[in-house]
């Protein structure tokens, strides 16, 4: 698995031997940035369920000016400091131990950009958009990105959150989320299949 573009492209990234870890799929990974080409530069990101931080540090190869790494493995953790490490990105990260509660706590800013890749079937969405709600983390013209199984729908309106985008990728899908004062006004959804892009 290597950086896509930007800065770091082509540095190859540290990934796990065996299955507890998922890394996003290169080609996911790719269209995901293909979404988010306009507004990457200068965000602040989290990467919550960073597994490799691939997502991260491929958001900072391509111009993010921060990205806050969270996972409660700690062999996740050591991929991701060796992987920033690799890329030289440690003084644009901050990475923390925990699950998601503990390390939604510790960001100490607005975040434009969330990548949410829990553990599939883990039934975590919700509560994760639940707790960025509740904490206030996202910035007014923020985006939640969630990766989840093609197979598994996730609610149209989460909270004060709307779906505006929904992608499938094979057996992968993506849903953007934004915040939406009145659900009713939320943006028109926008569904694509690309059955070429499998994980």
């Amino acid at each position: 698995m290597r950086v896509i573009t930007g800065k770091y492209r082509g540095r190859k990234l540290e990934t796990p031997e065996g299955y507890e870890i998922r890394p996003t799929s290169d080609k996911v990974r790719e269209a995901i940035f293909n979404i988010l080409m306009q507004v990457t530069d200068e965000a602040v990101c989290c990467d919550l369920f960073a597994g490799t931080g691939a997502l991260g540090i491929e958001a900072l190869s391509r111009g993010a000016r921060r990205c806050y790494f969270g996972d409660r493995s700690r062999e996740a953790i050591g991929i991701v400091k060796r992987n920033l490490a690799h890329c030289k990105a440690e003084e644009d990260a901050a990475v923390f131990f925990g699950d998601y509660h503990k390390v939604l706590k510790r960001i100490p800013e607005k975040v434009d950009i969330f990548f949410l890749d829990p553990p599939y079937q883990a039934g975590l969405y919700e509560n994760c958009l639940g707790e960025i709600d509740a904490l206030d983390l996202l910035a007014p013209d923020g985006i939640i990105l969630a990766e989840h199984e093609t197979r598994e729908h996730l609610p149209e309106i989460l909270g004060r959150f709307s779906r505006v985008k929904s992608r499938k990728y094979g057996k992968t899908s993506v849903d953007l989320y934004r915040w939406t004062a009145d659900p009713a006004e939320s943006t028109e959804e926008q569904t694509d299949s690309e059955s070429a892009c499998d994980e």
